[in-house]
């Protein structure tokens, strides 16, 4: 099985082309967090192609650009060309599926211009409780045994 899924940023703005048969095709890359931290108490970050084909690839130009938070949902594919008689190997994933995370409209992002891969936080992202739609419920609920499916 060749599944993939992540969630990452855009480490810049998507590339849309069109092939000969008029299909469109959106490259670009994201920034995805690793697990776990280094022995120097840093999380490394890894940089992994994406290509999306036909209307999403479209909307992927359209609506998101560098610094957009993304999930996508599809398969790796390996290959290989040779340039200056050396050859090299490719690694993309073909999304299937990409679901945009920011609520935010194109051009209008918080992310400042000279973004680069290095420059991504490995902080979580905190809340407020004005964030919290569910803040007005108190502190904690009661369930009884009882009222579980299961």
């Amino acid at each position: 099985m060749n599944k993939v899924f992540l969630i990452g940023r855009l480490t810049r703005d998507p590339e849309l082309r069109y092939s000969a048969d008029n299909n469109a095709v959106c490259r670009f890359s994201i920034a995805v967090d690793r697990a776990y931290t280094g022995s120097n108490g840093e999380r490394g970050t890894d940089f992994i192609n994406i290509v999306v084909f036909g209307r999403q690839a479209e909307n992927v130009q359209k609506y998101i650009t560098k610094g957009s938070q993304i999930a996508v949902d599809g398969r790796i594919q390996t290959g290989s060309y040779e340039k200056d008689g050396v050859k090299r190997n490719t690694f993309d994933v073909i999304a299937n599926n990409v679901q945009f995370l920011d609520s935010k409209n194109k051009g209008t992002n918080d992310f400042e211009s000279n973004v680069t891969p290095d420059s991504f936080s490995n902080e979580p992202e905190t809340s407020s409780v004005k964030d919290d739609p569910f803040a007005d419920f108190g502190s904690s609920i009661e369930i009884n045994d009882d009222e579980l499916p299961f």
